[in-house]
């Protein structure tokens, strides 16, 4: 079995062009993660057919809701509806467990008081090392220029000998050259096509470097409604809601 990468949800926060948000699956031939797990990723799974019990650990960029907000819906079905058995993990950056709880708080007020049934493991992951996160699974998580309070980094994750690289939401910084380089795929943020914005990456500045990422496969994605409507005219490849790369 050869590795899939599946975007379950390809978009930004605010639905441009229809796309559910952030959740971008890896089918490894003994494991099955997401990288990032927005708010409407149950849907997005529930269109491709992908139980979301399958799902073996989630790896978290930053602690905004269209990355990581669908959590706490998973884990109430989890324990209520799809009765998982399975253990979880969590992986995200430091402030991620006390950050969820508080988010699956004022979602459905008495969560808290549930216990799993299920093993359900946090890893809050130090920057710059590779860290473990299930079995043959390690995350590596780069500094990234996003809001502050939302721990923001850019991660390369290896799952049973392919590296996939996500930079998350940030703009430009050095470190994403490091998290690409010979990564088998790397899933850049593309927001804007001409207009700049505080803490996101756009085309303009994807170009500039383009050269110096040494990925594979690049494929940009989480698009705004300005980029949405070049993304056609443009070389690069670009992601959609049910887009499947085999590496």
């Amino acid at each position: 079995m050869s590795h899939k990468v599946i975007f379950a949800g390809s978009g930004d926060a605010f639905g441009s062009g229809g796309r559910l948000q952030t959740c971008i699956v890896v089918e490894a031939p003994s494991t099955r993660i997401a990288i990032d797990f927005g708010t409407t990723s149950l849907a997005a799974l529930k269109r491709l057919e992908i139980p979301h019990n399958s799902i073996d650990a989630i790896v978290l960029t930053h602690l905004h809701g269209d990355h990581c907000g669908g959590i706490p819906f998973l884990l109430l079905d989890a324990m209520l509806g799809a009765r998982r058995e399975t253990p979880l993990t969590i992986a995200g950056p430091p402030g991620t467990r006390e950050r969820l709880d508080e988010m699956a708080q004022v979602l459905f007020p008495g969560m808290q008081r549930m216990k799993p049934r299920f093993s359900l493991h946090y890893v809050e992951m130090e920057s710059m090392i590779a860290n473990r996160v299930v079995d043959g699974v390690s995350a590596t998580p780069y500094p990234a220029d996003h809001t502050p309070g939302t721990n923001p980094t850019s991660v390369r994750v290896e799952v049973e000998g392919k590296t996939i690289a996500y930079t998350g939401d940030g703009a430009w910084n050095e470190h994403i050259v490091t998290l690409a380089r010979d990564a088998d795929l790397l899933v850049a943020e593309c927001y804007f096509r001409e207009k700049p914005v505080r803490f996101h990456l756009n085309y303009p500045d994807l170009r500039e470097h383009l050269d110096r990422l040494q990925a594979k496969r690049i494929v940009l994605t989480h698009m705004g409604p300005e980029m949405l409507a070049h993304a056609d005219a443009i070389p690069e490849e670009t992601a959609y809601d049910g887009l499947v790369i085999d590496l």
